[in-house]
């Protein structure tokens, strides 16, 4: 916008000399600069009456932007915005080019465990923080700075094409917030809000929330777990932090083709030979099995709670999935 106001400014000033004064176009271009510049060099020519009057109205509505165009591209070069500007166009290209994304709102201490660990699992996330100082100075960090209340700061992030969406913002209110819009904006999206307090859970889930999770009661739970249950703690920790990569829990679904459908747990040879343990099934209807014995029977949309170690995981995983 300011290139082309100066560049208006440019071309009213050399038609207007070239039609008032009779100017060739070097000369009337070359008026025109040293007249909004005001550096004081000489006229080509002694200007007429009609050509002073039509230099003061030049300077007047012209020097404002020259001077304006001279401060902000001096800006732009000395705060490194063009290098901003590109990486911003390069980030927006990043995220419409993303499906099947998650989308984490707010990157404070909570945020930033959650990116941690859903990168380590190879899922492309994208961040929204108003607070650009909150965000690490990495070029393959993708993020969308803004309100994530505001539907156009969703839009922008990928909502529509998105697989699931995490908000950690401070308070429940903007929790909430967020949930309505995300719920409408897609209707098929996944979900997980934070609580605050407990009273905000319920009114989350009403929302469109899938999960509701209250930090502080999980949190409270772990440290009298941990003095009730240390082994116990410690074996889940081991199981379910990515950074132990010897043994993980998993959930696995078991999809249409595959080879376990029908088959019970002895004769699908998961444990035998596989050696990867099933600890529960989730039925398609949502009813969970515990500890299954080994003649129940896997079925089609089963989601098998597992553990074992990252490379049987993921062979289990291709037979799963057919």
């Amino acid at each position: 916008m300011i290139l082309l106001l100066l560049l208006i400014v440019l071309v009213f000033g050399t038609v207007g000399y070239i039609i008032i004064e009779d100017m060739n176009f070097i000369d009337a271009v070359y008026m025109t600069v040293i007249t909004l510049a005001t550096v004081g060099f000489k006229e080509v020519k002694e200007l007429d009456e009609p050509g002073k009057i039509f230099t003061i109205i030049l300077i007047l509505s012209g020097f404002g932007v020259f001077t304006y165009t001279l401060t902000t591209g001096a800006k732009i070069i000395i705060e490194g915005e063009i290098k901003e500007v590109f990486k911003k166009r390069k980030m927006r290209k990043k995220i419409e080019g993303l499906a099947q994304h998650y989308i984490v709102c707010g990157y404070g201490r909570m945020g930033s465990i959650i990116v941690k660990e859903l990168k380590t699992n190879n899922m492309p996330v994208v961040v929204i923080e108003k607070n650009k100082v909150n965000l690490p100075e990495d070029e393959e960090f993708t993020y969308v700075e803004g309100d994530a209340t505001h539907d156009d700061i969703l839009k922008s992030a990928g909502i529509q094409k998105a697989k699931g969406l995490i908000t950690v913002l401070p308070s429940d209110a903007e929790n909430l917030y967020v949930v309505l819009s995300a719920r409408e904006l897609n209707p098929d999206l996944f979900i997980v809000a934070r609580a605050v307090d407990k009273e905000a859970e319920p009114k989350l889930k009403r929302a469109g929330a899938n999960r509701v999770v209250s930090p502080y009661f999980i949190g409270g739970l772990r440290i009298a777990h941990t003095v009730l249950r240390p082994t116990v703690v410690d074996f889940l920790e081991f199981a379910t932090r990515s950074e132990h990569i010897e043994i993980q829990i998993e959930e696995i679904e078991v999809s249409s083709g595959s080879s376990l459908i029908g088959k019970t747990i002895a004769q699908s040879g998961i444990g035998r030979d596989i050696g990867v343990i099933i600890l529960g099934i989730k039925r398609a209807d949502g009813r969970m099995k515990f500890n299954p014995t080994s003649q129940t029977l896997i079925k089609e949309g089963d989601t098998l709670i597992v553990i074992g170690q990252i490379d049987k995981l993921a062979l289990l995983e291709k037979l799963a999935k057919g």
